[in-house]
């Protein structure tokens, strides 16, 4: 967590630690560059067993100088990563490292640079899925869920919207209409659309964020433009095509450009998810739940390679923000769960081999699976 891995200086420093803590205890590990950045990959157990990827980012979003520093408060690891993701990545390397005697399941640990980056059109995962380097059977990314296993994830709209005004002196603002004025009133607009009035079995309703507002271009002048980037995260069943319909006939309104990833459904009785589920039962009080994600990631790279993958991490809170935490308890419980899954899936395999992946991504009108 010291390393500032907002930066790919600190990026690459990092990933040296890791790599040279797998080497340390002797599992093999091995670097891929993209793009400039480092992709760590480990392995362990037998080379013909089912294959399990560990998934995780060591990337974080920018933080304060003193938030790279982690503090212990009580059960609470405090500090810029530790909930989203090094934490659940920690335990991830682990598990690596116990589950290396055992000789059923092939378990790859992935350990990507970019997950957390705004360029969207080749990340790490995407490009290694595609290229065959990152097969599997199944595949757990460690996104903070508070030990929960997330089996429904929101897609992702992100749109960039001009708003039109009429330019006027500063000195006299009544004679114009100022559009970054406007573009408030437009993003609320935008939160009361049809399509932010809608729920599933999991979701409340879509998430709406003004992400970022651009506009003004002299200090003397009613401005006549402004863009704003929205971030809207979709429901399963919503159709993005639709969203940007709603979007564009507001007045006044221009879509620029937009950029959209589609949700994800893994069933819940897919046999890979019922073993974790087993698994993480054991490690928590009461049983183990199923739930849905507001937060987009990497995991849908393998979804729509046909991979079976879920969102599983630690207990904790604040990711993105100035107090982010994980309980160090949980990490603990969080590594006996992927240990006890591991050693807990060829009994929930049986005699049938890996189970045809029961997974899809999910287009616009598709409903949740039970």
């Amino acid at each position: 967590m010291a390393y500032d891995t907002s930066t790919p200086e600190g990026i690459r420093a990092g990933a040296e630690f890791v790599k040279a803590w797998f080497e340390a205890r002797e599992v093999d590990v091995r670097h891929i560059d993209h793009h400039g950045l480092p992709v760590l990959i480990a392995e362990s157990g037998p080379a013909d067993g089912p294959v399990v990827i560990l998934h995780g980012h060591i990337d974080v979003v920018p933080a304060f100088e003193h938030q790279f520093t982690p503090e212990i408060d009580g059960d609470r690891l405090v500090g810029r990563g530790a909930y989203d993701m090094k934490g659940g990545l920690a335990a991830m390397m682990c598990a690596v490292h116990d589950a290396a005697a055992q000789d059923a399941v092939r378990l790859r640990f992935v350990c990507v640079p970019d997950e957390e980056s705004e360029d969207v059109d080749d990340r790490s995962t995407d490009a290694l899925v595609r290229d065959g380097t990152l097969h599997a059977d199944f595949a757990i990314t460690g996104e903070p869920t508070d030990l929960h296993i997330g089996v429904q994830a929101k897609g992702v709209l992100a749109i960039r919207v001009e708003v039109s005004g009429l330019a006027a002196h500063g000195s006299t603002p009544w004679l114009g209409d100022n559009a970054i004025l406007k573009s408030h009133d437009v993003f609320r607009r935008i939160e009361t659309l049809p399509f932010s009035r809608e729920s599933s079995d999991l979701f409340d309703r879509p998430s709406i964020n003004l992400a970022r507002i651009m506009g003004g271009d002299a200090f003397n002048k009613v401005p006549d433009r402004c863009g704003m980037d929205v971030d809207i995260r979709y429901l399963p069943g919503q159709d993005p095509d639709e969203i940007l319909r709603q979007v564009a006939d507001l007045p006044d309104v221009e879509i620029l450009r937009s950029f959209s990833r589609r949700p994800a459904i893994v069933s819940r009785e897919n046999v890979f998810v019922l073993a974790l589920r087993d698994a993480v039962s054991r490690s928590v009080e009461g049983e183990a739940l199923s739930i849905g994600r507001d937060g987009a990631s990497d995991a849908i790279s393998f979804l729509e390679a046909g991979i079976p993958a879920v969102e599983f991490g630690p207990v904790g809170g604040g990711h993105h923000g100035p107090e982010e935490w994980v309980s160090i308890a949980s990490l603990a419980r969080y590594r006996r769960a992927l240990r006890d899954f591991v050693l807990g899936l060829p009994a929930h395999l049986g005699g049938a081999g890996t189970a045809a992946p029961a997974l899809r991504a999910v287009d616009g009108g598709a409903s949740a699976s039970g």
